[in-house]
């Protein structure tokens, strides 16, 4: 596995120079010289043609980025106007506090509240999920323009030309760099009127998250020998920073438990923006975005490309996988299961506030209009558990997209051609995955609706019920998903777009007031709001039969077109 980079370096043993003489070269200079001057310069070898890929990579990302940060910093510049709509006065905002600080299952979902300004209160209610969208993000932007490279063949390719060993890595570290900066400069820039360090300390914190994660990541992927697992691992890591910081936060008030210190998340929110702002905590920010940078690099120039420090296991000497949906079921098992558990964990911790949302609600009339628009008016309890299944079918259209895109890693990775030039159809090849697309979001929805249930500890039939009410609209997403893919491979990713928009809509749509004309574009806002509202089937049957076109569609063009080449 430990290899020389002779593509890269100049061979020590030759001494001849461009004059073509040996012994010495230039003006006496001695024998052995010029491969000195070869080991001195090493690492700056090492690096060449990292601009040319970082144009590259940026130029590959010119859509998902900008949508990933400008998603993430709307999330975070609407909630001032949503808060004062909400919480006018300043001793309605002190109140908030002060109830927010003796809920601790409040404080295990959202953190700790420091200050009680309209600062403060947007750094508690959207910093710490900012931090984890900024992970996500990051994580995705290093592993794609990693591992998943190696794991295509466009590495090898690109590293047969004059490309540096390290270059691939630090190119993908600067690209993830450039998309945190770009969130810090519009997080800072758009809070700077709630004043100026409040709003940088907040901005870098979200972006030293995000690069937290996108060090680890390019750590994992030098382990790790699918870019699946890199990101799986990744993430895996990602849930266990957001578990440490709310089992922290549960058990004291002022973010001082070792449990919130272990996290990055723990260290965003006790960087305390708005709030006398601990500006040392960013140390703790650089130091691991340093070593885990500086590992990274170690390791990436000690191994193959294509190879990892960890490799995947060698299979069977007979295959035991004989159909496609074998296949397709031993590609997604994992991320169904990590799915899977993190929704009947997210359902377990919703379902533990539901308890306080009356405390959270209190008697504020604007709150209460804002959760009755997201969950109905049935009263301010079942209002918020239909506000936390909808949530929970919006998170899971994410997991419907990225199992339907499953197709296009394959082809795009050249991985289906074998299968397909067996005696296999493309439309069994695809079933095969979309079985698992949507019978998986039919289980996570279960299990949610479960976690839920268990958490509030009442109503779990109804809540089981509502959280699989979702379905249909998760489907539907999931269906216009294939149909992209079934067009061209070049506008399936556009199915995050439309995923990430439709979260957008149910996440700040119903606090601005959103028309209902543009809610309605949502699948989720003709959806009954259940429990406690009434149940229509029409709607649940129309958005069926939509899906159900919207596949058989994208399955047609599948069939009529040819594979990426």
């Amino acid at each position: 596995m430990t290899t020389t980079d002779t593509g890269n370096t100049a061979n020590s043993t030759d001494s001849t120079d461009r004059t073509g003489r040996t012994g010495t070269s230039g003006a006496g200079r001695p024998r052995g010289a010029v491969a000195a001057f070869a080991v001195r310069s090493g690492g700056t070898r090492q690096l060449a043609g990292t601009g040319a890929l970082l144009r590259f990579a940026l130029r590959r990302d010119r859509w998902t980025t900008p949508l990933w940060t400008g998603v993430i910093a709307l999330m975070v510049l609407s909630l001032p106007n949503t808060l004062k709509s909400v919480y006018g006065t300043a001793a309605e905002r002190a109140d908030l506090a002060r109830q927010m600080l003796t809920n601790s299952s409040l404080r295990a979902t959202y953190g700790p509240v420091f200050g009680d300004s309209l600062g403060g209160l947007t750094a508690w209610r959207g910093g710490g999920y900012a931090g984890l969208f900024a992970g996500i993000m990051s994580l995705l932007i290093v592993v794609r323009h990693t591992r998943e490279e190696e794991e295509s063949g466009r590495q090898e390719l690109l590293s047969s030309a004059m490309v540096g060993r390290r270059a691939p890595l630090t190119a993908a570290l600067l690209a993830a760099l450039a998309a945190n900066g770009a969130l810090v400069v519009l997080v800072a820039g758009g809070l700077a009127g709630q004043g100026a360090p409040g709003a940088l300390a907040l901005g870098l914190g979200i972006g030293g998250v995000g690069m937290v994660f996108a060090t680890a990541a390019a750590v994992v992927a030098q382990f790790t020998q699918s870019a699946r697992s890199a990101k799986g691992l990744t993430g895996a890591a990602l849930g266990a920073a957001f578990v440490l910081r709310a089992a922290g936060d549960s058990a004291a008030d002022d973010g001082s438990s070792p449990l919130t210190w272990m996290s990055p998340l723990g260290w965003l929110e006790n960087e305390r923006p708005f709030a006398r702002e601990r500006w040392w905590v960013l140390l703790l920010f650089a130091v691991a975005v340093v070593l885990q940078g500086a590992l990274a690099h170690a390791l990436a120039g000690r191994r193959d490309i294509g190879m990892s420090f960890l490799p995947t296991r060698p299979g069977p000497a007979a295959g035991r996988l004989g159909t496609a949906w074998a296949l397709a079921w031993r590609l997604q098992r994992g991320a169904l299961a990590g799915w899977g558990l993190g929704f009947l964990a997210a359902g377990a911790a919703f379902g533990g506030i539901t308890q306080g949302a009356s405390d959270l609600v209190g008697d504020n009339a604007r709150t209460r209009e804002i959760i009755e628009r997201m969950g109905g008016r049935s009263g301010i309890t079942d209002a918020f558990l239909a506000t936390m299944t909808g949530m929970l079918g919006m998170v899971a259209a994410l997991y419907i997209v990225s199992a339907v895109l499953r197709l296009h890693g394959e082809e795009i990775s050249q991985r289906a051609e074998p299968v397909l030039a067996n005696a296999v159809g493309r439309l069994r090849w695809a079933a095969g995955h979309l079985v698992i697309a949507f019978g998986g979001a039919v289980l996570i929805m279960l299990l949610g609706g479960a976690g839920l249930g268990l958490g509030y500890g009442h109503e779990a039939w109804p809540v089981l019920g509502a959280c699989l009410l979702q379905v249909p609209a998760v489907w539907t997403l999931g269906a216009l998903a294939v149909l992209l893919y079934g067009v061209s491979p070049r506008v399936a990713p556009g199915a995050w777009g439309v995923a990430g928009l439709v979260l957008l809509l149910g996440w700040i749509g119903p606090a601005l007031d959103v028309p209902p004309t543009l809610m309605d574009l949502s699948p989720y806002g003709h959806l009954p709001k259940l429990p406690g509202g009434e149940m229509t089937w029409t709607p649940v049957l129309v958005l069926t039969v939509l899906a159900v076109g919207l596949t058989a569609a994208g399955l047609t063009a599948l069939r009529r077109r040819d594979l990426s080449a």
